[in-house]
């Protein structure tokens, strides 16, 4: 199962990729955690390591993406997208590691209608391919008000606004990309979390 969560700021698109995850036991690809961990200098989260990897590649991999965040870093604190080719280069990357297989989700990724093509051509490479798009369909009000509700660094006032504002420009078209390729879920996020998963795993037809 290959899905990609799709959804504003504060539609619960992680909650969802995070219980889909569990749910299918398959990879959770995060860009917005991957992106935290690199401009924080955290350390590799355990889930990105492999024991039949290469302990030198791990630490290759590691440098691309610190080196990554440290040039994302001013567009996250602005509430900007980053750079497509940016983001293109990170997913690319985390596709090609030992733990993921040919099943995952996929939550902050694509963000524009050329993302969405440029997975669909990484996929190819990889011959694999896209099951379904999920999109977490919410109020702009609620989307403020949840991601206002949280508690991390980047949810101000402000940064939420322009995410909203960005997400309505540049993040729509993306559905009509995967309504015409026939991979598209549209789901009601305004709902108990357990509700929305529910109806998820009901259009996937998964008992």
């Amino acid at each position: 199962m290959r899905l990609v969560i799709l959804g504003g700021s504060g539609s619960g698109k992680s909650t969802q990729a995070q219980r889909l995850g569990r749910y299918f036991d398959i990879p959770l690809i995060s860009t917005g955690e991957i992106l935290r961990e690199a401009i924080s200098g955290y350390q590799p989260l355990p889930e990105f390591r492999c024991p039949e990897t290469d302990p030198r590649t791990s630490l290759s991999v590691y440098a691309s993406l610190s080196e990554l965040g440290y040039h994302t870093q001013p567009y996250i604190q602005k509430g900007e997208l980053v750079p497509d080719e940016a983001i293109v280069e990170l997913i690319g990357v985390r596709l090609r590691q030992p733990d993921i297989n040919c099943d995952w989700v996929l939550e902050g990724y694509p963000r524009t209608a050329f993302q969405a093509e440029e997975l669909d051509f990484l996929l190819d490479n990889l011959e694999q391919k896209l099951d379904w798009a999920i999109y977490l369909q919410v109020p702009q009000a609620v989307m403020v008000s949840r991601s206002l509700g949280r508690s991390l660094p980047d949810d101000q006032p402000e940064i939420v606004q322009r995410r909203v504002e960005l997400f309505y420009d540049r993040t729509i078209p993306i559905l009509e990309y995967y309504d015409r390729h026939r991979r598209l879920l549209t789901i009601d996020g305004d709902q108990s979390p357990d509700m929305v998963q529910h109806n998820i795993l009901t259009l996937l037809s998964v008992p």
